[in-house]
């Protein structure tokens, strides 16, 4: 199950720091942002697995999709795959028509796969290579 949630939940945190701070070693994992986007949490019964955010962006129509994490002991069951997908749907529903992320490049060929597209050159994020990515969602094939 998939819950919404307008504001940081606790379980949301618990997973970035695991997977972001503990695991990836990032420090500065939390923003502003958090306080304006919408947060999706994957729960496995009563335990939360995954996580991401996603918010408007400054152009008319663009979301900014990020902090996608699942936690260790549940990866290769998809649900980071569900976990876009359902944002995606959420961002359609809100009048998106893209979607924009920064990937890091060791996630760069999953994004690929979900139809997502590099955009310029690699960048360093707190030393961790990333790269932008963008999808133009159709209301169609979602």
């Amino acid at each position: 199950m998939i819950k919404k949630y307008h504001k940081l939940h606790p379980d949301a945190i618990a997973i970035r720091e695991e997977v972001f701070v503990q695991e990836q070693g990032f420090e500065e994992e939390f923003d502003t942002i958090d306080s304006r986007a919408c947060h999706l949490i994957y729960y496995e019964g009563p335990l939360p697995v995954a996580v991401c955010r996603y918010y408007t962006g400054d152009s008319e129509g663009v979301f900014i999709l990020g902090r996608l994490a699942v936690r260790s002991a549940y990866r290769g069951k998809h649900l980071g795959k569900i976990m876009l997908e359902k944002a995606e749907q959420e961002i359609t529903q809100e009048g998106g028509q893209k979607v924009i992320l920064s990937a890091q490049i060791t996630a760069r060929p999953f994004y690929k796969k979900c139809g997502y597209k590099a955009l310029g050159s690699i960048y360093l994020d707190e030393g961790c290579p990333h790269i932008r990515m963008e999808k133009v969602l159709s209301a169609e094939g979602i």
